[in-house]
């Protein structure tokens, strides 16, 4: 005898990353900080490349406000059963949003670098030197903040997900069944949120070092053109970064993700069982709903009598992966009289 509460579930998929969260907000503050002091002094001092970090820095605190405000966003909402597959994809979006604003900082950045070719100014070297330093070390801190708290969501992060099939003979009979799983984040399964807001700190970072050696440049040898050259290749750099997360963070957000590694290995297991020749794969669907879990739509035809959601989700359960299961079993005698 079952109750409702057998045949219920949840759709949370990802049980987030608080460590994250925590570190996003210290990075945010951290960030915004020293944004204030880099536009001053590039700025005060004449020096393009200490000025576009700045400004470059401006859009980091924003977007890394952005990714602290999506991981709120995604655990606060986490049981709304409005979301047809759980929160997860709040904080990719605000991984898309960050990857956006990355590449409109590149462009300001090769506008005003260019304006200060076609018209050099003097610049305070010394001065605008110390302040790019002390930005390369904000950087660093942040990097190490982030860096830490994404080992710490690897060793520790717990992804919950449900699995229920469903058969379909002639016409309709269910079966729901739901577990769920443990597993620890590897390779590349990033948290994209987290990543964003870290690529937006090296790119800081990387602006910093430029920054500091067209100000050497200028200083040592009279190359005030290499400031503003310095932050062509500064935004060179960034659009790039910029341009890997955009394509990575739309792949999940669009579900581009047909030929993902998920759905290889359930055709690769239904190929590998013996005795199921005349059981094939006639559609299936896989995508992402947390970092490690993906969903399923399997449609299978078969001219077995003795197959059932039961068998199949058996032979499912061996790719931990899969958090939320739709299985349809199409009769081939059937299919055949319906021709």
């Amino acid at each position: 005898m079952h109750d409702l509460d057998d045949f219920t579930h949840t759709h949370i998929f990802d049980s987030g990353n608080l460590t994250a969260e925590r570190s996003t907000r210290w990075v945010m503050v951290i960030t915004a900080a020293m944004m204030v002091a880099e536009i001053w002094a590039g700025w005060w001092f004449n020096s393009m490349a200490l000025l576009a970090d700045g400004w470059h820095m401006s859009s980091h605190a924003v977007a890394i406000g952005l990714s602290a405000f999506a991981y709120m966003a995604a655990r606060r909402y986490a049981g709304d059963n409005s979301f047809a597959f759980g929160t997860w994809k709040i904080e990719v979006l605000a991984g898309f949003a960050s990857a956006m604003f990355l590449l409109g900082v590149a462009a300001t950045m090769v506008i005003s670098s260019l304006e200060r070719l076609a018209s050099p100014q003097v610049i305070r070297f010394d001065e605008a030197i110390l302040v790019a330093i002390a930005g390369l070390v904000v950087n660093v801190v942040c990097a190490l903040l982030l860096g830490h708290a994404h080992h710490d969501h690897g060793n520790n992060d717990e992804h919950h997900g449900d699995r229920h099939g469903h058969e379909v003979h002639s016409h309709h009979h269910e079966d729901h069944d739901h577990d769920h799983h443990e597993e620890h984040e590897h390779g590349h399964h990033h948290d994209l949120n987290l990543k964003s807001a870290y690529v937006h700190v090296i790119a800081d970072a990387a602006t910093s070092v430029l920054a500091i050696l067209a100000l050497l440049g200028g200083k040592m040898f009279a190359w005030n053109w290499l400031d503003p050259v310095m932050g062509i290749v500064g935004a060179v750099l960034v659009a790039i970064w910029a341009w890997g997360l955009t394509r990575e963070t739309a792949s999940v957000l669009l579900d581009r993700e047909r030929d993902n590694p998920v759905a290889k290995a359930v055709r690769n297991l239904f190929e590998r069982q013996p005795g199921w020749q005349g059981t094939h794969i006639t559609d299936l669907h896989t995508w992402r709903v947390g970092r490690q879990t993906y969903a399923c739509i399997l449609s299978l035809i078969t001219d077995r009598d003795d197959l059932d959601t039961g068998t199949v989700k058996a032979l499912l359960q061996g790719l931990p992966q899969l958090g939320h299961i739709t299985v349809e079993i199409n009769r081939l005698s059937i299919a055949v009289a319906h021709e």
